[in-house]
């Protein structure tokens, strides 16, 4: 057999193997049941929750991570954490 055959019965087999490998778990059922994004609205919508965008300097939303990580809470609870802080503040 020539070279060139021994590589491609190679490719062959390592083809075939990977077909037969299956779905890693991060992908397949395993990975749990996606909510659509009408279905997410609506359980944000029953929690009150309301979607406010707004546009921030990167140095501040660097600064918002860091206190999300150091809190070891998500970005929106921090972030609703610290508006209420600064209305709080700002009402006295």
């Amino acid at each position: 057999m020539k070279k060139s055959d021994l590589d491609r019965n190679e490719e062959l087999k390592i083809t075939g193997q990977m077909k037969q490998a299956g779905t890693p778990d991060r992908f397949g059922s395993a990975a749990g049941p996606k909510t659509s994004r009408r279905e997410q609205r609506k359980l944000e919508q029953a929690q009150g929750l309301v979607a406010f965008a707004t546009k921030l300097d990167g140095e501040l939303v660097k600064q918002i991570q860091a206190l999300a990580a150091a809190r070891k809470t998500g970005v929106n609870e921090t972030v609703a954490d610290l508006l209420r802080k600064g209305l709080a503040d700002a009402n006295v």
